[in-house]
Parts: C-alpha cells; sequence; structure tokens
C-alpha cells in the first residue's frame, strides 16, 4: 500500500496558496508496539492550523509544523492494524494527524468514536467535532445568549460561524447577525441558516453597517476573526456584553498582529471577553455532541459541508479557506 502525503513545502508567506504545499507517495508502515495504523476517511480544513506553519511558531498547544512533513490537521479514520491496547482493529476515531491517507498513531489526541450508521463520518469532523462544539462552548458557557440579546457573529459562514448562528438561535436570542466577505454568502446566511442580517465587510463603510444591522448595540459577540472588526464591534459594545473569543483569522497570515486600539472599552462597558479551546473540555465531549444530535434530530440544527475529493486537494481545499471559497465545514474524502 502507498500513503499519499501532502507536505508543508514553504513556510506560507501571508495568505496560503496552493504552491506552499507538495504532495508525495511513501510505502505504508506498519505499526510497532504502542501504535495503530489508521487509514484515514476524512480530513478536515481549519484555519487555525495556519498559525503553527511559520517558524518557531509552536507553544503549549501544538509544536511549529516542520518543513517537508505531512501537514499536521485533524481526520477521522479507523484502525487497521494495531499494537495499541487501547485501539482495536475497526475502530473507528478522531485525531490530531496529518494530511495523509494512513497515519500512524499513539496517542495523539484520538477521540474513540461510535459506529453509527446514521451519522455520517465527517459529522465528526464538523458539526459534532471540534468546530460544532467550539459553537456550542462559546455560547453556551461564555456567550449565555438571552431572549433580549443581539448575538453578532464573524465568520459567519464559515465552519464555526454558521452553527454558531443556529445555536444562537435554539438559545434563544432575539437578534442574529454575522459578517462575512461576499454578496452570495449573505443570501444563503439569511435564507438558508437563518441570520436576520449579515453585513459583507468588504463593502466599506463597517461602522455604518454595523450600527444598521445592531441599532440595539451588540449584547454577545461570538468572534473568530480579532483584529480590526473585533476594534469596530468594541466601539458599539453594549454594557454588560459577552465575547466567547474563538479564532483570530484576522492575524493568521501577519507578521504584526492587528490587535484593537480601543480595549479599553472592555473596561467601561464591563464586557467579558474569553478565548476557549475545546481539546480542554474533552470531559464535555459527550455533553456537546448529545445536545447537538438532538438539535439536529429536531429539525433545528442542519449542517453544510463543502467536500473535496482525493488527499492531494489538502492545498487547494486549504488555501480556498483564506480565499473566502468556502461555505460551512470544508474537508477532503481521502
Amino acid at each position: 500500500m502507498q500513503n499519499i502525503q501532502v507536505l508543508l513545502a514553504r513556510r506560507p508567506n501571508g495568505v496560503p496558496v496552493p504552491d506552499d504545499f507538495s504532495v508525495r507517495e511513501t510505502p505504508v508502515v506498519q505499526p510497532d508496539t504502542g501504535q495503530a495504523l489508521i487509514e484515514n476517511i476524512y480530513i478536515s480544513l481549519d484555519a487555525g492550523f495556519r498559525n503553527w506553519m511559520d517558524e518557531d511558531a509552536g507553544d503549549e498547544v501544538l509544536p511549529a509544523m516542520p518543513l517537508g512533513q505531512p501537514v499536521m490537521g485533524l481526520t477521522v479514520g479507523r484502525v487497521i492494524a494495531s499494537k495499541h491496547p487501547n485501539l482495536p482493529l475497526g475502530q473507528l476515531v478522531m485525531g490530531r494527524l496529518a494530511w495523509e491517507s494512513f497515519s500512524l498513531a499513539s496517542d495523539d489526541f484520538l477521540v474513540p468514536l461510535d459506529d453509527d450508521e446514521t451519522i455520517p463520518e465527517h459529522y465528526h469532523l464538523g458539526i459534532l467535532g471540534d468546530t460544532g462544539m467550539s459553537a456550542y462552548f462559546g455560547l453556551k458557557d461564555i456567550g449565555k445568549p438571552s431572549t433580549e440579546d443581539t448575538v453578532l457573529i464573524s465568520a459567519a459562514a464559515g465552519s464555526v460561524g454558521y452553527v454558531a448562528g443556529q445555536v444562537a438561535r435554539i438559545m434563544g436570542a432575539k437578534r442574529i447577525v454575522g459578517f462575512t466577505s461576499s454578496e452570495p454568502k449573505r443570501q444563503r446566511l439569511i435564507q438558508e441558516v437563518g441570520y436576520d442580517e449579515v453585513i459583507n465587510y468588504r463593502q466599506g463603510n463597517l461602522d455604518e453597517q454595523l450600527q444598521a444591522a445592531c441599532p440595539n448595540g451588540i449584547d454577545v459577540y461570538f468572534d473568530n476573526v480579532g483584529g480590526a472588526i473585533l476594534e469596530t464591534v468594541l466601539s458599539q459594545i453594549n454594557h454588560g456584553a459577552r465575547i466567547p473569543f474563538c479564532g483570530a483569522v484576522a492575524d493568521y497570515n501577519s507578521k504584526t498582529p492587528s490587535g484593537p486600539g480601543n480595549l479599553f472599552m472592555l473596561v467601561t462597558q464591563c464586557v467579558r471577553l474569553e478565548g476557549f479551546l475545546t481539546h480542554t473540555k474533552l470531559e464535555r465531549y459527550d455533553e456537546a455532541r448529545q445536545q447537538l444530535k438532538t438539535w439536529m434530530n429536531q429539525d433545528a440544527l442542519q449542517t453544510f459541508v463543502q467536500e473535496y475529493q482525493g488527499v492531494d486537494q489538502c492545498g487547494i481545499a486549504f488555501s480556498d479557506l483564506f480565499a473566502g471559497n468556502n461555505f460551512g465545514k470544508t474537508i477532503v474524502k481521502v
């Protein structure tokens, strides 16, 4: 068997492009003691992994990605050979592995998954995975929208944003507003996802657009972007507002972060801004998944997926994320 791998060929200079990645084939390596061989079924494309593609970008969450090696990413796959005591043959798993057809794994943040033929395997990377659970934990634990609240969501058409808009509605928020990057996305978010209003931030006049979309101010801001958009939002934030801070895509491609210059608004408006990571809440994964599944079964929560075919497409799919050519959860079927 041959393993198709997508490598980090060079450090992206700002926004990633397909030429930053290369493809190679190598023989599949069999597991050693304490390892299992995973046949990856789907690969998740997540903008946050851009953060670890820069040289010396390693931190307590992930090491910096080495050049010439498979790009790290989240996958869902099945154990096809095992010398690991807790990873039996046939086990479906989600883990932080790599952009490749087959992965050797020991622990690697592997999460055993239940085989449920009614649930597509890629749901474990999206609506029932880190992105869906990010929306759930961010709003349940930090945002806590009430029936009188206006909830604003950045990157509303992204893998977290489209779920967060629906979850905010389910939790009873009075008004749901989003940011996106094009008129077609804006229309889909309103017509298909159920947003009350969506702002195309590329049209300019952001202050005026935001005031028109949120005439009573902003009570909850689910932020996936940071940067200049966060600064604009803080200028119109309500007293006692909550900001679940999920990502900072505005800074992933920049060596000079563009953090807001009006952070004192957090003080004057008594605003709670809190960052969070889903992998610190492993003990609550079942809670989140069960609730998300319940909402799906009630037809209150729907999923949107943009799927690419073939592991060799990972670099293209990842670049498309940053070009704004995505709607919903982006995955690659291996």
